[in-house]
């Protein structure tokens, strides 16, 4: 089969089988085509729950595929590629949280959202890229411990000073390979591009640009603006979606750094999707209730304050 025929195949397949296709923002084009939602982690597990399906199918990574399964743990929830992880959500241990709240007493733990079910059981707020400033901003408690993305959490601090953080060091990789030189290389070779980067990114990177926001609200900027030319200073897919979303308004897209790649995300292939849809691919994740409800406290704080 072409790649048509394999997506129309897929497409066929979830019809018949009643299943909810979720595809994150940086996965290839190939496998946004099939999906019945393309998103940020969050936004996906939030419409997994919404949707009227018995089997959902998350391409992404895992921790992404646990926060499905905390919020519909009625349905089925497939990984579409087993060893599709991710770095930063495994950066920190349960034990090692543990240690930090005795360090830190009084302090409020927050999470970002890339932290696996089981680190999210031991803290008290989740926050994802675009909510963290306004969950924050809604704790009652002035002292903050942030984990696992001290990026993530700087740029969340220069815009709440009135709280006291403390940070560990955590991160993106993929983000965290992109410096300022790559910033000025790409600014002479497009000088009247717009920097457009995500808050993973290192601080003195977010200081250069012209926005910074989560992934969707990177390509949500470069839609609406009307500048011509955008540097992306996050997952290089993301020029690719643009490119596609785009097509005749005479937008050019670059990427910050060729280096920009999440080999996580890339693991999963159209044909791995075409073996979840046939039910011999991908695996199912499971909990116990105990750990889904333990995890899922920080989950339903952060849509509280946020």
């Amino acid at each position: 089969m072409n790649t048509r025929e394999l997506q129309d195949e897929i497409n066929r397949l979830k019809k018949e089988k009643n299943i909810c296709i979720l595809v994150h923002a940086y996965q290839n084009h190939d496998i946004w085509e099939v999906a019945d939602y393309v998103g940020d982690s969050f936004g996906l597990s939030q419409k997994a729950a919404q949707a009227d399906a018995d089997t959902i199918i998350m391409c992404g990574v895992r921790f992404m595929a646990e926060t499905v399964k905390m919020l519909a743990p009625e349905k089925k929830v497939i990984l579409s590629n087993a060893i599709a992880g991710c770095p930063m959500a495994e950066q920190i241990s349960v034990e090692e949280i543990q240690e930090l709240k005795k360090q830190y007493p009084g302090h409020t733990v927050v999470a970002y959202v890339n932290t696996t079910a089981a680190l999210k059981t031991q803290c008290d707020v989740c926050v994802t890229s675009s909510s963290a400033v306004k969950v924050v901003k809604a704790i009652p408690n002035d002292k903050i411990l942030f984990i696992p993305d001290c990026n993530l959490g700087s740029w969340v601090e220069k815009q709440v000073p009135e709280k006291k953080f403390v940070f560990v060091k955590g991160g993106c990789p993929v983000h965290l390979s992109m410096s300022t030189n790559h910033v000025k290389l790409v600014k002479e070779q497009h000088p009247n591009a717009l920097l457009l980067v995500h808050p993973e990114c290192h601080a003195e990177v977010t200081a250069m640009a012209d926005f910074v926001g989560s992934t969707t609200e990177i390509m949500s900027f470069a839609k609406k603006s009307d500048a011509k030319e955008f540097i992306i200073g996050t997952e290089n897919s993301i020029v690719q979606h643009l490119q596609f979303e785009c097509m005749g308004s005479g937008k050019r897209f670059f990427p910050l750094s060729k280096t920009c790649i999440c080999q996580n995300m890339k693991l999963t292939t159209l044909g791995d999707v075409y073996e979840c849809v046939q039910g011999i691919g991908g695996e199912e994740i499971t909990m116990t209730e105990e750990m889904r409800l333990a995890a899922k406290r920080s989950i339903d704080e952060m849509l509280k304050l946020g």
